[in-house]
């Protein structure tokens, strides 16, 4: 069986997926990603240069990009597909990058960062540019894990400096689930009890909404 090692924080990338805004302050939320040469390095690797392969095909006008390896139990090729989705700048470059590191997360590359925890950035943590969006770049320092699941991660801000560490299943990540299933929004939450962060609540403000995430949810 092959078996492709987790990510290394300097392999790892972390871009804003939105920006928004509260009565408190601009926020955004990130996401981890790996790159494409991030998952030839990994391939070249673990099973040798010589011993993987990729193609790409349209079907009904989508790309789809299938990565072959090379099995030596069964001296034959095993092959993953996956579709791609454009990006904002070269439609088929992107199409042709996405599908294939897509069908490299079917082989295990990289699967671990679908376990991230929810990475949230608040203004005084990054730089702030115009319209109010991160004038900033994120870099991945440190990262953890706990088993095939990511335990932590620690991001710093490249333009202040200032390093935050995600944890799994923190408090504050806890809450935010409790949130969700109660079908309140986060920063009504925050707006009610005039905080930046679910980390700032004192313990009193964190069982008034863990009372009300309750009665909601039971349909109170």
């Amino acid at each position: 069986m092959i078996t492709f090692r987790k990510l290394r924080a300097d392999e790892i990338e972390c871009r804003v997926a939105r920006c928004f805004e509260t009565a408190n302050g601009v926020g955004c939320m990130c996401l981890l990603y790996k790159d494409a040469r991030c998952d030839m390095n990994i391939l070249d690797e673990t099973v040798g240069p010589e011993s993987w392969q990729r193609k790409h095909e349209l079907v009904n006008g989508n790309l789809f990009c299938s990565v072959g390896i090379y099995t030596e139990a069964y001296s034959e090729w095993v092959w993953k597909q996956d579709v791609g989705t454009e990006s904002n700048t070269e439609k088929e470059k992107g199409q042709a990058s996405d599908s294939f590191k897509r069908a490299c997360v079917n082989w295990g590359i990289g699967r671990e960062l679908y376990t991230a925890p929810d990475i949230v950035f608040w203004a005084g943590e990054f730089s702030v540019g115009k319209n109010k969006k991160p004038d900033d770049r994120f870099i991945v320092t440190d990262i953890k894990y706990d088993g095939n699941r990511i335990k932590s991660v620690t991001i710093m801000s490249a333009k202040t400096e200032k390093s935050k560490t995600f944890e799994t299943n923190s408090r504050e990540n806890v809450l935010r689930a409790m949130i969700r299933k109660a079908h309140f929004s986060e920063k009504s939450v925050l707006e009610h009890f005039e905080k930046n962060s679910l980390a700032d609540l004192t313990p009193e403000e964190e069982g008034e909404l863990l009372h009300k995430c309750k009665g909601a949810s039971n349909g109170s």
